[in-house]
């Protein structure tokens, strides 16, 4: 009997260390702490932040709501990303700031103000670093879209201008988050 309690135990640790370092892949410790060091000091919201891993395959979860304070995942969806971001036969993406290019681009970005636009409710994206700083100038914004779906897949997301896109579930759940803060919150895609 205690042999089978042994066994239990160390299937249970080792798929809690599959989980753990599942998390790890699609949302490195790294990015985390670099978060947490870019926001000490600044009129931001220091508990939550959103990340977008563009690493991840567009068909996984690569979206992630992030408690700064009690480091734990929130939120995960799918997100897509630009039409032009995509490197014909390959599983690389490019990107870039400039207007016409439909590529996502990477960097932090405030998310601003809502507005009800051709997508419904959407959420203005200002760009903070060098590498997206032409995001309101381009209309990069966050926004739901039919297309992408709340289940991960082997097949990829559909297709952006630019533009992060979520199902309207993860919109939805999304949109509470920065609804309610009194503070913006800093979105960071990288790569």
């Amino acid at each position: 009997m205690m042999k089978h309690f042994f066994f239990l135990f160390i299937f249970i640790i080792s798929c809690s260390k599959t989980q753990s370092q599942q998390n790890q892949l699609t949302l490195p410790a790294a990015k985390i702490l670099e978060i947490k060091d870019f926001l000490k000091g600044k009129n931001y919201n220091q508990d939550i932040a959103v990340f977008i891993n563009f690493k991840t395959h567009s068909g996984k979860f690569r979206y992630f709501v992030y408690d700064l304070k009690n480091d734990k995942i929130l939120q995960k969806a799918i997100v897509s990303h630009g039409s032009g971001s995509v490197v014909s036969r390959s599983n690389s993406l490019k990107f870039s700031n400039v207007e016409g290019s439909y590529q996502s681009s990477l960097g932090k970005y405030e998310i601003r103000e809502n507005y009800v636009g051709k997508f419904g409710k959407a959420y203005r994206l200002q760009g903070l670093d060098s590498s997206n700083s032409n995001a309101m100038q381009r209309a990069i914004v966050l926004h739901s879209y039919d297309c992408i779906s709340d289940k991960e897949s082997e097949d990829l997301a559909c297709l952006s201008l630019g533009c992060p896109m979520l199902s309207k579930i993860a919109f939805n759940q999304t949109a509470k988050y920065i609804d309610q803060s009194k503070k913006p919150i800093i979105l960071y895609a990288f790569y």
